[in-house]
């Protein structure tokens, strides 16, 4: 199955980064939101199943994308990528709703490990 994906960084290098360890064919369309705002419209105008979040970004953050997807109810899975590593705001992102919280510098194999965890990933790939 290929997914509709979000890249939400408000760094060029973060949504490569992200973009270049996607797993070959996991998606069928890869959306860029340079931050929080960006996001929500891509969210509400096309079927989202898979967004990759950071968390400190301008005009919208990644905790208020998360409360915003809660009280929208929009259906998305969503992994959190960020360099924020304080174990409260990692606790937060999990209690608003997103899968996991994988820290900066992103690494290829932690990204298919969280995929394959919560079933995104087929377990060939």
């Amino acid at each position: 199955m290929q997914y509709q994906v979000i890249i939400c960084d408000d760094s060029k290098l973060g949504r490569r980064s992200v973009n270049r360890c996607l797993p070959e064919g996991f998606a069928s369309e890869v959306h860029m939101a340079a931050n929080g705002l960006e996001a929500m419209e891509i969210l509400r105008n096309h079927s989202i199943d898979v967004l990759f979040l950071d968390l400190t970004m301008p005009k919208m953050d990644g905790i208020e994308v998360l409360e915003n997807i809660l009280l929208e109810k929009i259906s998305a899975s969503v992994i959190v990528i960020s360099g924020d590593v304080q174990p409260k705001m990692q606790e937060r992102v999990i209690e608003l709703g997103a899968l996991e919280f994988i820290k900066k510098p992103l690494q290829q194999s932690q990204l298919v490990e969280t995929l394959k965890k919560f079933d995104l990933l087929p377990e060939q790939v």
